[in-house]
């Protein structure tokens, strides 16, 4: 870029900082040639407190680090509390008038749990984490922009903003290629893995005994296991061999300072916002690609557990006032080597709010159950595990209100050595235990395919 765009970035700061209240921030942009923002990741400061990654490519992927502004609490208003951080956040922010495209906004991200508190206080994840980054990087297509927040005072002035967002740049623009991912993953040894079999199917005997009886019409029973390797694993890495075997999902790595990555790549989308129009997505019934797929959409179990989905989050939005519409059937909806029943539904949002219809649809039958009350109490009782992320709304909420949230399945938390994978599948009257059994199976396999890992444990 010529010389003259850092006199004119000067001169942005500048008026940006003239607009600020008190404990306002600046936030200032810079565009980029199109640079990977997963490959950046690791080169973008403050990431030791806070890194975060959503990568829908060929769509938007987001890249932060950092933490200006952070809200973390747990309780039943943590949607509406989370949708007020949100909104003062990015209303304090003195943007500098900069031409900016919708990619390059400010936005607040988000990662909530499965349930509203922990079962036991100071245990487990909180209900809610929100941040607004310090640093941003956001591509989309060929376009690529860069993003600094930082409140004033001190040393901090609107030239230091300036002046650090200019540096930042040129260090990403002169990086080599080399700085993108590399690594093998294919040398990763598994030490050890949990059993999980006998314990779930336990718990799925009870699951079919209670909606055999009709007293739920569905239950999600989820698993966990255990993998202890023989190295710690680059969390990028295995994110970058994501996006390879699992490109109709999307990716995401939600890490704090302290604990594990939450990484994945979900299928689901809870809500998108897009200039006052919703969309979710009911995605429920499986199967693996191959023949069993192409008798998906004929499976009556299946298309049962689907359609209580759909009904669902039609029912929720209209009680919200929407006018949801859907299409007539189901199509079906490839990621990896999982097929699922899938039904967009849209409407206009309204007035409404997104974290406010967020925990409306939250958590949908098709990884809790209906009635959504006495599942979610059954889930407590039969799964002996902190559900935590697993299966929660992650994502993020912008400074003109677009909103994207994903459920957080095909999902894992790395600590070092130990990857925890977490899986689920849906118990309907007709479900058969060994079936339920394999579809967990399949889904927990996801994220071990992409590290190659041998079925039995390898020897010391």
């Amino acid at each position: 870029m010529p010389e003259a765009s850092f006199t004119e970035l000067l001169a942005a700061a500048a008026q940006g900082a003239s607009q600020l209240e008190d404990d306002g921030v600046l936030s200032l942009a810079l565009p980029l040639a199109a640079r990977d923002p997963m490959a950046l990741l690791a080169h973008l400061p403050n990431g030791q407190r806070f890194r975060f990654l959503w990568d829908s490519a060929p769509g938007l992927c987001l890249a932060a680090s950092g933490k200006t502004h952070s809200l973390e609490l747990s309780g039943p208003r943590r949607f509406e509390l989370a949708q007020r951080f949100s909104a003062v956040s990015l209303s304090r922010l003195a943007v500098a008038p900069q031409a900016c495209p919708p990619l390059a906004r400010p936005r607040v991200l988000l990662a909530f749990s499965f349930f509203d508190s922990p079962l036991q206080d100071g245990q487990g994840v909180a209900g809610v984490e929100a941040v607004l980054p310090r640093w941003q990087l956001s591509r989309q297509g060929r376009h690529c922009w860069l993003r600094l927040q930082r409140s004033l005072g001190g040393d901090v002035t609107p030239r230091s903003v300036a002046e650090e967002l200019w540096e930042q740049a040129e260090l990403l623009r002169t990086l080599p290629p080399s700085a993108e991912p590399a690594g093998d993953l294919l040398g990763v040894r598994l030490l050890h893995s949990s059993p999980w079999q006998e314990g779930y199917r336990e718990a799925v005997a009870r699951g079919l005994e209670l909606v055999e009886t009709g007293a739920l019409r569905k239950l999600v029973l989820a698993v966990r296991q255990r993998l202890e390797l023989d190295r710690p694993l680059d969390p990028l890495l295995l994110l970058a061999q994501l996006r390879l075997r699992q490109p109709g999902s999307c990716r995401f790595l939600w890490q704090q300072a302290q604990g594990g990555v939450l990484l994945g790549a979900s299928p689901e989308r809870l809500l998108t916002v897009r200039q006052g129009q919703l969309r979710s997505d009911a995605l429920a019934g499986t199967a693996p690609i191959g023949p069993a797929a192409d008798l998906l959409p004929g499976s009556v179990k299946d298309r049962h557990e689907h359609e209580l989905v759909v009904e669902a989050i039609t029912e929720v939005l209209r009680e919200a006032g929407l006018d949801p519409r859907r299409p007539r059937r189901p199509r079906l909806a490839r990621h990896g080597q999982l097929v699922h029943l899938h039904t967009p539904i849209t409407a206009s949002l309204g007035e409404q709010q997104p974290l406010a219809l967020a925990a409306a649809l939250h958590p949908t039958p098709a990884v809790a159950g209906l009635p959504r009350r006495e599942a979610m109490a059954w889930l407590r009782s039969l799964e002996p595990f902190e559900r935590g992320t697993y299966a929660a709304p992650l994502g993020w909420i912008d400074s003109e209100g677009d909103a994207e949230l994903r459920v957080a399945i095909r999902s894992g938390t790395l600590r070092g050595r130990e990857l925890e994978l977490t899986a689920g599948a849906g118990l309907v009257q007709g479900s058969v235990a060994e079936r339920e059994l394999q579809e967990v199976a399949l889904k927990l396999g996801v994220l071990q395919q992409q590290l190659n890992l041998p079925l039995a444990p390898m020897p010391h």
